[in-house]
């Protein structure tokens, strides 16, 4: 994956207080049908026609984990269920979509093979690695085995997001 460029994010993804009307409007764009809530495929054609940020829109697994985390903050239009983003949800959204793309990042320097999963010697190979973004790494089989929420041997994206999370990574180059 090429670096990102972290500062067309940041000047895209209009997350600030401020940027109130900004952020409906970029809803009212990602909505082409103008009802009022998001579909995960408008979302994905929207990031790609609209954001037109071509790393986001190859990062397939952090638009995912964004979309789920923002559909599941709110209470859902009673008329439509609990499966779209509806305006008041996109800001978390928009964030979502920040940190879990860093996420991403990580997990794909992590990921030598770029399987989309993290072997425990991927995970032992980027221990230098790891401990720039985290402050504490302790011993790394006991680390990964944590991480491994499925005791499949391997570290999956979603895993990865709860264990990065709860770390609070930081990668060193995103100037956030």
């Amino acid at each position: 994956m090429s670096e990102p460029i972290w500062d067309e994010i940041y000047e895209k993804l209009p997350t600030r207080p401020d940027q109130r009307e900004e952020r409906f409007a970029m809803f009212d764009t990602f909505d082409p049908n103008g009802n009022g809530i998001l579909s995960l495929a408008e979302v994905d054609k929207a990031i790609r026609d609209v954001l037109a940020i071509d790393e986001i829109f190859d990062a397939k697994p952090a638009i995912m984990r964004a979309f789920q985390a923002a559909k599941a903050c709110g209470k859902g239009r009673p008329d439509v269920g609990d499966d779209y983003i509806e305006k008041l949800e996109f800001k978390r959204f928009l964030l979502g979509l920040r940190m879990y793309f860093e996420y991403w990042g990580a997990f794909k320097r992590i990921d030598a093979d770029d399987d989309r999963r993290i072997s425990f010697e991927e995970f032992s190979a980027a221990e230098e690695t790891m401990k720039k973004w985290i402050s504490s790494l302790g011993d790394l089989q006991e680390e990964f085995d944590a991480i491994d929420l499925n005791d499949g041997g391997m570290i999956l994206f979603d895993e990865f997001c709860k264990w990065a999370i709860g770390k609070s990574l930081d990668l060193e180059d995103d100037d956030d």
